[in-house]
């Protein structure tokens, strides 16, 4: 739980897709089995961490919906309300703001693609992690970013406070 005055963001981007399926559309392309492992050490991850999310809102992409279905298996105490958010396919970082802006709880995760997660990712801490790999947004990558906030329409880039950064899959 966020104390009050507080707003938590957990950002994901999706975990590795297979791409194996030439005949498949971009938006309904799977994840490949190093990613469908890679999200459920996410979600035990944040269970261990106490990352629980009150609100998830997810691209409506077959990976992303995935992704959450397996973070989703870990022993999380809180059942969180999840908004399929179609916005989030390949949204830019303004998209995602407007969207996160829209958010009603507390703690949030958002689920969704880059390259836009990866920008969004950067606009948002005061100081960005201290990770090489923080400017690529790897598949998996995942931050957990608090902003001094009543309210997620009170929004602003650049003043959060990066609390964790994750890269669970790897290259």
């Amino acid at each position: 739980m966020t104390p009050t005055g507080y707003r938590r963001l957990i950002l994901t981007r999706h975990a590795k897709s297979a791409w194996d399926d030439p005949e498949l559309e971009d938006f309904d392309r799977p994840l490949n089995a190093r990613g469908r492992r890679a999200a459920i050490e996410l979600g035990d991850f944040m269970a261990s961490r106490g990352y629980e999310p009150e609100e998830v809102i997810c691209s409506p992409a077959r990976r992303t919906v995935e992704t959450w279905e397996r973070v989703a298996s870990a022993p999380l105490e809180v059942r969180p309300r999840l908004r399929m958010e179609p916005r989030l396919f390949h949204a830019t970082p303004e998209i995602m703001l407007e969207v996160l802006r829209a958010a009603t709880e507390p703690t949030v995760m958002l689920i969704g693609h880059n390259p836009g997660i990866g920008e969004f990712a950067a606009s948002l801490p005061a100081n960005p992690p201290n990770d090489p790999e923080f400017g690529r947004y790897p598949t998996g990558a995942t931050l957990v970013v608090d902003f001094q906030i009543d309210r997620w329409a009170d929004l602003q880039p650049k003043t959060g406070s990066v609390q964790d950064f994750l890269r669970i899959d790897g290259r």
